[in-house]
């Protein structure tokens, strides 16, 4: 189901305001390309803006405006829930619940701010005043765009704001390579590139910044931690606590590690297992029609979209992997005749 309240959003931000821009907890391309674009933009308008995130984003995002500015909750909270308190208008970007947040969650809860979703994934929560949500969209950044256009505002987006949502369609896509059938996403990359961005040079900055212990532990997941199950056209990686230690594990080094798994050859589902601080972190990837958000949702309380989902698991690192693989059976021949 689509919410569309572009018309009530429009009347909420036409006076200036103090706006707070937050979005998930290990924020990736879309979550921060999306959140910096949608302050450059209100920032154009007159508001009084500041991004929160609750933990740190990956180094290789550090290149978009506005990025010095952003407030890392778990870094700085007395500084975080001042913000919070003193805003206006709270905007959730590419997330739809507020637990996302983690330990920011309980304050943004009980801010008496009005509180804006614009976001893609499925099923939004009912914690939101006004809610665009439209998840046929690629990715929020693209989402992004069209709040933009319908506030009548897009002779405000600049190159700034285009590299932006340009890094954050790039990155939710994997590279144009799913989540991607729509063509207006080509259309909306067409006008980003008629103001001025370097495609080649952006890829460069997202996908040609690896650390030598990144480069290093991507090798090993493949080499090492990679199995595949041919009968049930899947395979997975499995990454320890001790993995991540042995190659100096940064935050987003392993971010599209899993889509190595899904590369091969009749494979049309992949999934990577990895052990963080009490938690264990699974990604699941698919091809086709194959719903990995409604397994994920099932069996391991996480979700996503079609083809990639993910869930924090309680389970040890071991239980997580041998339910995953209990339940294949079941899927094996939906597994196999994926189109």
């Amino acid at each position: 189901m689509e919410n569309t309240d572009f018309d009530l959003v429009r009347e909420k931000i036409s006076q200036p305001s103090n706006i707070l821009i937050t979005t998930h907890s290990n924020p990736d391309g879309d979550a921060i390309g999306s959140s910096l674009a949608l302050a450059s933009y209100l920032k154009k308008k007159n508001h009084s803006v500041q991004v929160m995130v609750p933990d740190p984003y990956p180094d290789f995002l550090a290149w978009m405006a506005g990025h010095e500015d952003i407030l890392v909750f778990s870094n700085s909270e007395s500084e975080c829930v001042k913000a919070i308190e003193q805003a206006d208008i709270i905007f959730a970007a590419d997330y739809n619940n507020l637990g996302r947040l983690n330990d920011a969650a309980g304050f943004v809860r009980r801010s008496n701010a009005i509180k804006i979703l614009i976001d893609h994934h499925l099923v939004p929560s009912d914690e939101f005043d006004y809610k665009i949500s439209i998840s046929r969209i690629s990715s929020t950044s693209e989402l992004l765009y069209n709040f933009i256009e319908k506030m009548g505002d897009i002779h405000l987006v600049d190159k700034n704001i285009a590299e932006c949502i340009y890094a954050g369609i790039i990155t939710d896509t994997g590279s144009l390579s799913y989540s991607c059938n729509y063509v207006k996403t080509y259309q909306i990359l067409a006008n980003l590139f008629q103001l001025g961005i370097d495609g080649e040079h952006l890829h460069r900055l997202i996908y040609d910044t690896y650390s030598e212990s990144r480069l290093r532990l991507l090798g090993y997941s493949i080499s090492d931690q990679l199995v595949v199950l041919h009968e049930y056209h899947c395979a997975y990686i499995i990454l320890s606590r001790e993995d991540l230690q042995r190659f100096n594990y940064q935050i987003g080094d392993t971010e599209g590690v899993v889509n190595y798994a899904l590369s091969i050859k009749d494979i049309n589902l992949a999934a990577l297992f990895m052990e963080r601080e009490g938690i264990v972190k699974v990604s699941f990837r698919s091809k086709g029609n194959f719903a990995v958000n409604t397994l994920a949702a099932e069996y391991f309380n996480g979700g996503g979209h079609r083809n990639a989902a993910g869930a924090n698991c309680t389970t040890t690192l071991e239980e997580t992997v041998a339910k995953f693989r209990q339940i294949l059976p079941q899927y094996q021949t939906m597994l196999k005749s994926v189109y």
